[in-house]
């Protein structure tokens, strides 16, 4: 395993809370995030992602960049299963157009601190106990036929434990108040929709995390690597979302990819265990770009051909 500096671990969060500051300051006014600018920011991301990795083909070598690169693009194509029930749970609590980008925003924060705490554990458990390996491996291969089976997930947020013990637990309004997540209301504070609606997400984003971080653990257990391949990957999902909302639909077969390349880094985490080994890393890279390349495309030919 490479070894990664303390230093690092502080540029990288650094840099980081410097990228979060900017666009936090950059959207303080609650406002329609049109397509050319999530276009904008979009590209800003992808390119601090990937001169990331330049950094790390430099710092700590080739086979770490691969690995880096690996984990980030199937972190990047597993958002997309987000951006779907983002926009699900939007149109459920009809969060205003306006304000979307700040409940996108503090879920993006939440979704780092829970997936640096994921990555850890993960990591710890597959260097620890040997049959956690085919534990994992199992679950991602079940996670994926039940990707490809079902379909669309259920985000009924009526039926989200962590949702109904917040209202129950917290006085809510079931209105909103401008962009705030608390107003008072008869002289007391409570949480607006807003702060229920942000709530849901993250408690949403918890599966999500636990799926994508079992999958990128696959590829590489070195929490450095996991970790900033999967952070630069969630800090484009605010602009993500704003591009693809309503182009989601032309990707029908998007879904099947991802289940087979989560079935594939299930499987890769069986055979490290058995004298197979563990699978070439420049294998695992071609895999996921393919996979990515046949689904995105077989989505744009049948969407043309059912459009003549």
């Amino acid at each position: 395993m490479v070894a990664v500096p303390l230093w690092a671990w502080v540029v990288v969060g650094a840099v980081i809370t410097v990228l979060l500051a900017v666009d936090l300051v950059s959207h303080r006014d609650s406002h329609v995030i049109e397509l050319r600018e999530a276009l904008l920011w979009s590209a800003v991301w992808i390119a601090a992602g990937l001169l990331f990795g330049v950094g790390v083909w430099w710092g700590l070598g080739g086979d770490a960049a691969i690995a880096y690169f690996s984990g980030y693009l199937l972190e990047k194509a597993l958002s997309v299963d987000n951006v779907f029930v983002f926009a699900l749970l939007f149109g459920y609590f009809r969060v205003p157009a306006g304000y979307q980008h700040k409940v996108l925003f503090w879920g993006v924060v939440g979704a780092l601190a829970f997936r640096l705490l994921f990555v850890v554990a993960g990591a710890q458990l597959l260097e620890r106990l040997a049959w956690a390996g085919y534990v994992l491996g199992a679950f991602l291969v079940w996670t994926g036929w039940r990707l490809a089976v079902r379909g669309k997930p259920d985000v009924d947020p009526d039926r989200n434990v962590v949702v109904r013990v917040f209202r129950r637990l917290v006085p809510t309004d079931a209105r909103y108040h401008g962009d705030r997540f608390t107003a008072r209301v008869d002289g007391r504070r409570v949480a607006t929709l807003l702060l229920v609606a942000l709530v849901a997400i993250e408690a949403t984003d918890v599966v999500f995390a636990i799926d994508s971080v079992a999958a990128i653990l696959a590829i590489t257990t070195n929490i450095f690597l996991v970790w900033t391949a999967t952070a630069f990957a969630v800090l484009g999902l605010r602009s993500l979302y704003f591009c693809l909302a309503g182009l989601l639909r032309h990707f029908g077969y998007l879904r099947y990819g991802l289940a087979l390349l989560l079935a594939f880094a299930g499987a890769k985490l069986i055979l490290a265990g058995t004298p197979v080994g563990e699978l070439p890393i420049w294998l695992t890279l071609a895999v996921v770009v393919v996979t990515l390349t046949v689904a995105v495309g077989a989505s744009i030919v049948h969407r043309d051909r059912t459009a003549r």
